[in-house]
């Protein structure tokens, strides 16, 4: 049976999705400039917003079914979780340097 959470429990897990929206709302309110500095084109600003969704529709249902058929002894997520991780931290650590990291570059997009 599950226990009952005090009044405190329950305010301080608000307050940690509090935390988390703040997050995605300051994402959500500056991706867009920064794709922008990156050199996308302000017309095709929309695709970029479909990528995630759609990757999500995608990946997740496959590495669920994938983590449902793993043991290991972390256990059958934690694998997953520790990959995803460290593979997003190289993300956005080399997401800043974008432009530099490819041929294409920002004064290339500008007319």
């Amino acid at each position: 049976m599950k226990r009952k959470l005090s009044f405190f429990e329950i305010m301080n897990m608000s307050f940690g999705f509090l935390g988390i929206q703040f997050g995605f709302a300051l994402q959500n309110g500056n991706a867009s400039r920064i794709l922008m500095t990156f050199g996308a084109d302000v017309h095709h600003i929309s695709w970029f917003w479909l990528v995630a969704p759609i990757t999500g529709m995608l990946i997740q249902p496959i590495v669920g079914y994938m983590s449902d058929r793993t043991w290991t002894k972390l256990g059958r997520r934690r694998p997953y979780f520790l990959v995803g991780a460290i593979l997003t931290s190289i993300a956005l650590v080399l997401m800043p340097n974008a432009p530099h990291l490819s041929n294409f570059s920002v004064a290339d997009a500008s007319p």
